[in-house]
């Protein structure tokens, strides 16, 4: 009689635990790590440009007879670079197709004296990219390059014997570069990246009396960066009814 009720016991004991895991959906298997989705970041790091050109008198300079002068004005700005950016992914199977924005600061100036009488100052103070990404990834490892277009804030200041002339300027360009990009966990990864941008060919005309300035801005830049991706929240447990 003992024997039969711990008999009974254990089937009712049993089918009671099968009937409540049959209750629960089982949960689908980890995710693999996607670079897909929106993200953004930060960046900074360190820029270099040269602005070729020259400097043109071609009459009389007010109380100085300097007429047809040329001389190269040629600068070589550098500084910090830092800012933010932002942007998302898409992924198909190790391929990574992606869009990206971002605005920087700079620090990139320089002042020259082309001529004795003359003094001239390059200033890049601000500048941002609207970019095409395509990169291979890795697993939490994405090699990418870069494409698209860059605007800039460039200002140029000079003194011609005592007389101050200002010339701030919006110009638009190109850059190209490429970098890496390693996901330290799902959500937050780490990027090193090169750039080069060209902003083209332009003058400053006429600077004071009969002085013309000609500029054509390029630009190298290496930075640092971080980004934070958005995710969706893990999948729960599902109580069937």
């Amino acid at each position: 009689m003992l024997k039969r009720s711990l008999l009974a016991s254990t089937c009712i004991l049993t089918l009671a635990g099968a009937a409540n895991a049959a209750d629960l959906t089982p949960l689908p298997p980890p995710p693999v790590f996607t670079w897909a989705g929106f993200y953004l970041g930060g960046q900074i790091g360190y820029g270099w440009a040269t602005d070729n050109g020259n400097i043109y008198n071609f009459g009389p300079l007010g109380p100085i007879a300097a007429a047809n002068a040329v001389a190269p004005s040629s600068t070589s700005p550098d500084g910090v670079v830092g800012g933010a950016h932002v942007g998302y992914n898409w992924q198909l199977a190790q391929w990574v197709f992606g869009l990206e924005g971002d605005v920087d600061g700079t620090s990139l100036k320089q002042t020259i004296l082309p001529l004795p009488y003359v003094s001239s100052t390059t200033n890049l103070f601000i500048q941002g990219t609207i970019l095409g990404r395509v990169g291979y990834a890795f697993d939490h490892l994405l090699v990418y390059a870069i494409g698209g277009g860059t605007w800039g804030g460039i200002h140029n200041t000079y003194n011609v014997s005592g007389t101050i002339a200002s010339y701030p300027t919006a110009r638009s360009g190109w850059t190209v570069g490429g970098g890496l990009e390693y996901a330290v966990t799902d959500n937050w990864s780490l990027r090193a990246e090169y750039r080069y941008a060209n902003f083209g060919f332009f003058y400053d005309s006429p600077i004071v009396y009969f002085v013309t300035q000609t500029h054509h801005w390029t630009e190298n830049q290496v930075k640092l960066g971080f980004s934070y991706k958005f995710t969706s929240p893990p999948p729960v447990a599902v109580v069937s009814k």
